[in-house]
């Protein structure tokens, strides 16, 4: 999968808000903490520092949603981030977004803060992330 593959994949799942580009995410992975798993159907990128991971993104494409990748990859990307040596892992997520919310709950997510209009859906709507947590293994 490349940096190309995930802005497209990216760009089809964020409709409602800016997609990343293949350039942000080359970037984001020449660095050596940074990770990726999944394929071009569903991915996630990940950042392991000093024992936490945090989940930059998860995206699936349209194509391929309601299939069960998703949790394959939150599995997946959990597993590699113990590896690294994480304890705990983190993720954002916008507080309309109740499908996402629904897989991190399930994958054993707890909320833990809040961000105020922190997702911006148009130049007058912003939207609160919710910020959620969970224990590696």
């Amino acid at each position: 999968m490349t940096p190309a593959d995930m802005a497209a994949t990216h760009k089809a799942a964020f409709t409602q808000s800016r997609p990343w580009s293949e350039t942000e995410f080359s970037d984001l992975l020449s660095n050596r903490f940074t990770f990726a798993v999944g394929d071009a159907r569903c991915f996630a990128l990940i950042q392991v520092i000093a024992g936490e991971a945090e989940l930059l993104t998860i995206a699936t494409h349209p194509n391929h949603q309601r299939r069960g990748l998703a949790t394959q990859v939150m599995n997946a990307w959990h597993s590699h981030a113990i590896n690294q040596g994480a304890e705990r892992a983190f993720l954002d997520v916008a507080a309309d977004n109740n499908p996402a919310i629904a897989l991190y709950d399930a994958c054993g997510y707890a909320p833990h803060g809040r961000r105020p209009g922190y997702y911006k859906r148009s130049a007058k709507e912003s939207i609160d992330a919710i910020v959620m947590q969970r224990p590696l293994p």
